[in-house]
């Protein structure tokens, strides 16, 4: 009979990465596993610093009142539906939080969502889609308008300097007024605020580059300010953005095989003249042009950071092999794998629409970028308005029997086996190593020093 050692853990549970996926679950565990020893890693000197900071989202919150790329088919609600039950959820858990005294309120402000399209093509989609909504109670406060007037009330800005519909053309536009504005960077330090203050660590600085299973737990490598570090933990969650995959892959989970990513970048036009941006009072969204993907729908929103309101537009595609804004040009090449070579190039050759469209965006002068911003804000002046880089997102492929590989719009949650399955094939492991064990004491020898190495060496 083999016995295993008992391993000294560093932490019960790991979270890799110091954004809003990480803070959430941190908070989440710090309320329902208060004796859990919680430990945050994250390679920059702050929290938030990627796609969870203001300047890189759009801060909407995914309620599907305004998202119209959530809805391409404007009879089908089920997506919208689906969003704005997942948010509602997650709008109640925050305030909980609030009213419990454990985070404050500031991250969130009340914010009407708006689509304003132009056209009798889209005008005709935009009033489909709201008599579709319209039927759920989710959607019931939403209006509909044709009416130059009825905009100019819900959005004044949208409408200076619009001059004759000659000139413009007709347009339509929706307003549901239970938006919201969420700042999602304030909102990452509040829930990370929950964790330290119930005894949790977070540790900047800290660049994890590798993980491995042992038969009891994770063990965690990386880089630090004080050197190389190796942490051994129960449980490991990754929550790195760009970085995700590459750690995922270096912990050889089957379950993320034929994955791959695609680097995405965006920027977006900035002004923070406060009183330009507090003459808008909603995010505005629109559509896509045809041909466009859906992730390039244009939105003028109304921004509330760090106490003082900004307007953003956008996005403007740009191209990097980076995978995080900070992250280094290496980063798309060490996702690739023999597994996923012919995942990346279907999914390149099935989505030429985005290829053409990135192009077009790279070679887009800053005037083309702001006539797009005209078009909803004709009286926009150049001088109040500056181009900043946003978020690097990794754009997820997924592997399709049928089409090899499919972009992905909003987060996967991928779990490693375990549980009474993992415990099944460590004891047939254990099994299988008893019984050579007995084939010659010099073999054996050498399958315990193997096995120590993992962690897991006993004697018989």
């Amino acid at each position: 009979m083999v016995t295993h050692s008992t391993q000294a853990f560093d932490a019960d549970v790991v979270l890799i990465g110091g954004g809003i996926m990480s803070a959430t679950l941190g908070a989440m565990l710090a309320q329902e596993r208060p004796d859990w020893r919680i430990l945050l890693l994250e390679r920059a000197d702050a929290l938030a610093t990627e796609s969870s900071g203001p300047w890189n989202n759009a801060g909407t919150g995914h309620t599907g009142f305004c998202e119209l790329n959530y809805m391409p088919d404007p009879a089908d609600a089920a997506k919208p539906l689906s969003m704005v039950e997942q948010f509602g959820r997650t709008r109640a858990w925050w305030d909980g939080l609030v009213a419990d005294g454990l985070l404050d309120g500031g991250f969130l402000h009340p914010t009407p969502h708006l689509d304003v399209v132009f056209g009798e093509r889209d005008m005709a989609y935009l009033r489909q889609r709201y008599e579709t909504l319209r039927a759920h109670p989710e959607f019931a406060a939403m209006e509909y308008t044709e009416n130059p007037e009825t905009i100019r009330q819900w959005a004044p800005l949208v409408m200076e300097g619009r001059g004759s519909e000659s000139m413009w053309g007709r347009m339509a536009a929706t307003r549901h007024p239970g938006g919201t504005d969420v700042d999602f960077g304030a909102l990452t330090r509040g829930l990370t605020a929950i964790v330290t203050e119930a005894g949790g660590e977070v540790r900047f600085g800290h660049e994890v580059t590798g993980l491995r299973r042992t038969l009891a737990g994770w063990t965690v490598r990386g880089k630090g300010p004080e050197g190389r570090f190796v942490i051994r933990t129960r449980r490991v969650f990754v929550g790195a953005g760009g970085k995700a995959l590459r750690l995922l892959q270096s912990a050889r989970l089957p379950e993320v095989r034929g994955y791959a990513v695609l680097p995405v970048g965006a920027a977006f036009l900035r002004c923070s003249d406060p009183g330009v941006a507090r003459r808008l009072d909603g995010k505005v969204y629109g559509q896509a042009e045809i041909g466009a993907p859906p992730m390039s729908v244009p939105h003028l929103d109304r921004r509330y950071v760090d106490g003082a309101d900004h307007l953003l537009f956008g996005p403007y595609a740009t191209f990097s092999t980076k995978l995080l804004k900070r992250g280094r040009l290496t980063d798309f090449f060490t996702t690739l794998r023999p597994g996923n070579l012919h995942v990346v190039a279907a999914a390149a050759l099935q989505n030429l629409g985005l290829v053409r469209y990135l192009i077009a965006q790279l070679a887009a002068s800053r005037r083309a970028k702001f006539a797009q911003l005209q078009r909803f804000y004709p009286a926009a002046d150049p001088a109040q308005w500056e181009l900043i880089p946003a978020g690097q997102r990794a754009q997820l492929v997924t592997p399709d029997p049928r089409r090899v590989g499919v972009l992905q719009q909003g987060t996967e949650l991928v779990t490693g086996a375990g549980g009474n399955a993992g415990r099944r094939r460590r004891r047939a492991r254990t099994a299988r190593a008893d019984g050579r064990r007995s084939r010659g004491r010099r073999r054996g020898s050498r399958r315990c020093r193997w096995g120590a190495r993992r962690g897991s060496c006993g004697d018989s």
